[in-house]
């Protein structure tokens, strides 16, 4: 099976808005989020599902990248 492939403007479909998923990309990795209480409605600390988030959960995100392995992985993000 092949890994689906994002770019800006197909990750920004999955905003976790009117039902859709919710999918955030991190270092080229595409996550699904839907699921996490934290980022309900498609939001979470002010950051909004549908976009890149790399420099955010690597520079302001207490947590940084650990909580990534624990989310289902959905593709691959290109520019």
């Amino acid at each position: 099976m092949s890994e689906a492939t994002f770019n800006q403007a197909e990750l920004a479909k999955f905003d976790g808005q009117n039902g859709q998923p919710a999918y955030v990309a991190v270092d080229g990795v595409v996550y699904d989020v839907t699921g996490v209480d934290a980022w309900a409605g498609g939001k979470h600390h002010g950051n909004l599902a549908g976009q890149e988030l790399t420099t955010i959960i690597d520079t302001r995100s207490p947590h940084g990248r650990s909580v990534l392995k624990k989310l289902p992985v959905v593709g691959k993000y290109v520019e």
